[in-house]
């Protein structure tokens, strides 16, 4: 999502002090929900935490998840190792609550105070598990409306958690999520607002994966109405999230524990609203659908400034740990931390410079019976016969960021092995694929590279630092500091 528009930057700034970092950019490990999330909480990429898509067959909150992954996210190692109060609110993994996978009544280790919301994305009329016991929200706004009831619950959590103990919070309403419900009093804002026009709006992807060629272009007025109508719907429900960010801070503020609190707002994937004439959906491997917005403020960070360093959501983790004072070279984690980036204590030839994308197509063995031309395997489909994923819509990138080169490379694992190959330095909205004029030996090298990051498993990470740290998200993300030594920890 894109950060400008909002009132989110306006109530950030009001209350940051000056001390903000906005990282640009941050990627996501993979363009889908439960993949994504799994990587921010366990900080390990997708093809070593095993979730492949938003399915209960596809790992998600699965019995194996559970066994195997949930002992080992980072909210559970603060929990156990750090002596951290942990809370968290909203949307977990897609398949939470699935009675085949302990329905509502499984807490995932890592968390004392536990208020998740049962499945997928909703506003109204949902179940909550609230500490392992299901309560279930009907259809009136002011008891009702998910994001203000996350928002309350967060703020009873600040009120009355202990003082003596440091804390991480993680506040995840669904919002901009289908259905897109705004809140009775923001309905009828942005009436003119249209999705963005970039220069790869409505344009046809003639270079790319055949998934993308099958778009049709120029997209039907239709199309172009449902885009641009839920565009609208998006902001309008993330200005109930604003209210939420403002609130979280105004009562940390109060309560005196702001300066000494970290704060980290961010998605766990982009959207495309027309790029390459995809209505509305993820999942591909364009900057529309894996670079999401990274705010961070908080004790020590070089005031008012941005970097153009690479960070991806498996490094959240182990930052998150890093400013706990854990030993996150403990963990078996994919990521690194960037405190140090954050101290602007580190440039770019320390820096890591390339990283991986994954991702597992999903389709349907059936043919869609509005759109039978297309045959079996593929699925999303739009009222214009234009499918946003099938099954050999697999693919992994690694892509480069440094000085001397931006560059992404992905390949397809399909029958033809398709590659695509964008210089993101003079071609940001990846119009122009390179794979069949670029030289063949740094095809090759990008090859071999790709294949060196399938197979890793963890990852070197920063020093750990001296203090303890008390952590919040909201993805959105707020850490807050108690400046005592845990040597007892290392």
């Amino acid at each position: 999502m894109r950060v400008s528009g909002s009132r989110t930057g306006d109530e950030w700034g009001r209350h940051a002090d000056g001390s903000v970092l906005l990282c640009l950019p941050q990627f996501v490990a993979s363009p889908l929900c439960c993949p994504s999330r799994a990587s921010i909480l366990t900080g390990k990429y997708p093809h070593n935490h095993h979730v492949i898509n938003n399915t209960l067959e596809g790992n998600c909150s699965s019995t194996a998840w559970q066994k195997t992954q949930e002992p080992k996210t980072f909210p559970a190692l603060l929990q156990a190792y750090a002596g951290y109060q942990t809370f968290y609110a909203g949307k977990y993994l897609n398949q939470y609550g699935n009675p085949d996978a302990g329905g509502v009544e499984h807490v995932p280790l890592g968390w004392d105070y536990w208020v998740g919301l049962e499945r997928n994305s909703r506003y109204y009329n949902y179940t909550l598990s609230v500490n392992g016991k299901p309560k279930k929200h009907g259809g009136n706004y002011s008891e009702d409306y998910l994001t203000d009831v996350l928002t309350n619950m967060s703020l009873d959590f600040l009120q009355y958690k202990s003082n003596y103990r440091p804390f991480f919070m993680m506040v995840s309403p669904p919002a901009p999520h289908a259905p897109w419900t705004a809140a009775p009093q923001y309905q009828d804002r942005f009436k003119d607002l249209k999705a963005p026009r970039d220069p790869n709006f409505n344009v046809h992807g003639k270079d790319k994966h055949w998934l993308i060629r099958q778009a049709k272009t120029p997209m039907t007025n239709s199309s172009i109405q449902l885009l641009d109508d839920a565009y609208r719907k998006r902001w309008r429900t993330l200005l109930s999230v604003d209210d939420l960010v403002e609130k979280v801070v105004k009562r940390l503020e109060v309560r005196g524990e702001l300066e000494n609190t970290y704060i980290i707002f961010t998605s766990d994937n982009g959207y495309h609203t027309g790029q390459f004439s995809l209505p509305l959906d993820k999942r591909q491997l364009y900057e529309s659908d894996i670079r999401v917005p990274l705010l961070i403020r908080g004790p020590n960070i070089k005031p008012n400034q941005t970097t153009g360093l690479a960070v991806q959501n498996v490094d959240l983790g182990p930052t998150i740990l890093d400013m706990a004072g854990y030993n996150v070279n403990k963990t078996a984690m994919d990521g690194m931390s960037f405190l140090s980036v954050l101290a602007g204590s580190v440039n770019s030839t320390t820096w890591r410079t390339d990283f991986l994308v994954e991702y597992e197509g999903e389709g349907s063995n059936v043919a869609d019976p509005a759109c039978p031309l297309l045959g079996p395997g593929v699925s999303e489909c739009f009222p214009d016969c234009v499918c946003e994923d099938s099954f050999n819509n697999t693919y992994a990138c690694v892509r480069t960021v440094a000085p001397s080169a931006d560059i992404q490379y992905c390949e397809f694992d399909d029958n033809e092995v398709f590659v695509e190959v964008y210089n993101m330095t003079v071609d940001p909205y990846q119009l122009s694929n390179l794979a069949k004029t670029i030289d063949q030996e740094v095809l090759e090298k990008m090859n071999h590279r790709l294949m060196m990051l399938q197979s890793c498993s963890g990852q070197p990470l920063s020093v750990h630092n001296t203090t303890r740290v008390c952590v919040c998200v909201c993805v959105c993300v707020c850490v807050c500091t108690h400046s005592i030594t845990i040597d007892w920890l290392f």
